[in-house]
C-alpha cells in the first residue's frame, strides 16, 4: 500500500501535541511551550529513539514496521479510526478486526496511567504483554529486557512448566494444573474468536510441537475464560509476597488488565510500598538517555 506523502509526520505532530503529560501519567511540570508531549516522551512511550521520531516527523522516514505503527497508536491513545489512518499514512494495512486486536482505547489508556502506584500489566487476548506499570516492572522483572515470543504468558508458562526454561517469580495459589488448563481452555476460546489470527495458530502449533503440558491439556477440548485468582511473587528485594490477581476485559478491545492488588494493613501492602519507594528513588537517579 502507498502512503500518502508527508501526510505521516504531520498527524504525528498533531496527535503529540494534542496528548497531555498528565494522560500518560507524566508530571506536568515547568518550563512546557506546549501543552503537549515531547518528543523525548513520546518516543520512550513507543519504545523508539528520539531521532526516529524525528525522522518520521520530518518525512525523512516514511515506512514504520507494523509493531512500531501499533506503538505509536497506544503512546498517543488514538481512537480506532484515528488508528487505522495511522496505518494507511505509513503504507501499512489496518488491522483485521479478525485478528487478534493490540490496540488499547484512549479512555482506557488513561485509567492505565492514573494506575501508575499498582502492580498492572496489560495482555492481549492470546497473552501478549503490550503494557505495564512501573511497580509491575519493580515487583516482577523488566520486560524490555524480553522480545519477541519471549513476551507472550503461555509460551513461558509451558518452557517452565516442561524444563525448558527457569521457574518464573509467579505462583498460583490454585494448583499448576488448574492454572495451565485454566489458560489453554481460555486459548481455545480465543482461537474460536479469530480464526484468520496467524499469530493465533502459529502459537498454538508451536506449543503442540514443544509442550507435552499443553499437547495433553489442548487435546482435552475443553474451552473456557481464563479467571482471576491468587498469585505468591517471588521478589529479591522483598521475598515472598501474596496478592490478589484480578482480571479485567477492555469491552471492544479484548485486551487483558491483569491487576496485583493487597489489603490495606497487610503484610503484602507493606511490601508494595517498599517496593513503590525504591522504584521512585531509582527514577530519580537513573541516568537520562
Amino acid at each position: 500500500m502507498d502512503a500518502p506523502h508527508g501526510d505521516l509526520g504531520p498527524m504525528l505532530r498533531l496527535w503529540r501535541d494534542r496528548l497531555s503529560p498528565v494522560d500518560v501519567g507524566l508530571p506536568v511540570g515547568e518550563g512546557r511551550r506546549s501543552p503537549g508531549l515531547r518528543r523525548e516522551e513520546l518516543a520512550a512511550l513507543a519504545g523508539v529513539s528520539v531521532d526516529y521520531l524525528v525522522r518520521l516527523e520530518q518525512g525523512r522516514s516514511l515506512r514504520p514496521s507494523e509493531q512500531v505503527a501499533a506503538s505509536f497508536a497506544r503512546a498517543l491513545q488514538l481512537t480506532d479510526d484515528e488508528r487505522d489512518h495511522l496505518y494507511v499514512v505509513a503504507g501499512l494495512l489496518p488491522p483485521s478486526p479478525r485478528e487478534v486486536p493490540t490496540h488499547i482505547p484512549p479512555g482506557a489508556q488513561r485509567l492505565i496511567a492514573r494506575l501508575g502506584d499498582v502492580p498492572l500489566v496489560v495482555f492481549s487476548a492470546a497473552w501478549d504483554l503490550i503494557t505495564w506499570t512501573p511497580l509491575w516492572e519493580s515487583l516482577l522483572d523488566d520486560p524490555t529486557l524480553t522480545s519477541g515470543n519471549e513476551r507472550n504468558l503461555l509460551r513461558r508458562h509451558f518452557a517452565e512448566i516442561d524444563g525448558q526454561r527457569p521457574v518464573g517469580t509467579i505462583t498460583p495459589v490454585t494448583t499448576t494444573e488448574e492454572f495451565s488448563a485454566s489458560l489453554v481452555a481460555d486459548l481455545r476460546r480465543v482461537r474460536g474468536r479469530y480464526p484468520d489470527d496467524r499469530n493465533v495458530a502459529m502459537l498454538i502449533g508451536d506449543l503442540l510441537a514443544s509442550s507435552p503440558t499443553f499437547a495433553r491439556l489442548w487435546h482435552s477440548g475443553a474451552v473456557g475464560e481464563h479467571q482471576s485468582e491468587r498469585k505468591i511473587v517471588r521478589n529479591s528485594l522483598v521475598g515472598l509476597v501474596e496478592l490478589d490477581c484480578d482480571v479485567f476485559t477492555v469491552a471492544g478491545a479484548d485486551a487483558r488488565i491483569v491487576v496485583y492488588t493487597a489489603a490495606t494493613g497487610s503484610d503484602a501492602a507493606a511490601k508494595l510500598d517498599f517496593l513503590r519507594v525504591s522504584a521512585v528513588s531509582a527514577t530519580a537517579v537513573a541516568p537520562q538517555h
